[in-house]
């Protein structure tokens, strides 16, 4: 990403941008994200949904009945969202907002970095395998894929998985207010 580019009408035009590393570790480190799809009508769709940054983009998964994977199917734009400004108070941390188009990823290797990226941030609670050209859940934290395996021991459907790289990445908090970086 480019160096950040505060916008003087949200903020103090003399602060200094945060450095994208320092942007890219709040993506990192977060454990809970938020997520903005469209519905069909236009209506906005938005929920709580763990995730990783991997490789300069976003990606997370989703049960293929899900309401934000319809929204999906129609329309791909989405904004991520995390951080602790608005629960904790304007100077006591940062928001950041990723704004991209969420793209389907069905490579084997892909998902398996994918995979293993997941299970290293949230160990047991989010353990995935890569089943044809999707995650199923191993562990039985997320429901979506009821532990991957249903009475009888029939498989379950997986979870596609989506990477969003970042058209737009906003961080919000502190002096600086509003920083803008682009790819």
């Amino acid at each position: 990403m480019t160096t950040g580019q505060i916008d003087s009408r949200y903020g103090d035009a003399t602060a200094t941008p945060p450095p994208w590393p320092e942007i890219e570790r709040l993506l990192t480190d977060a454990q809970l994200y938020w997520i903005v799809t469209v519905r069909t009508d236009g209506r906005p769709h938005a929920v709580p949904l763990v995730g990783v940054w991997h490789e300069g983009a976003f990606a997370f998964c989703t049960g293929a009945d899900e309401q934000k994977a319809r929204n999906l199917d129609a329309n791909p734009h989405v904004a991520v969202t995390t951080g602790s400004t608005g629960a904790q108070g304007w100077f006591s941390g940062t928001d950041v907002v990723v704004e991209g188009t969420a793209v389907r990823v069905t490579d084997a290797g892909a998902l398996t970095a994918l995979a293993a990226a997941w299970y290293a941030k949230y160990g047991e609670d989010w353990h995935f395998e890569v089943r044809g050209e999707e995650f199923v859940e191993v562990s039985s934290s997320g429901g979506a894929t009821k532990g991957g395996v249903a009475e009888g021991g029939v498989a379950e459907s997986g979870a596609p998985v989506y990477r969003v790289a970042p058209d737009k990445v906003l961080a919000f908090g502190g002096p600086h207010g509003q920083t803008r970086y682009r790819p």
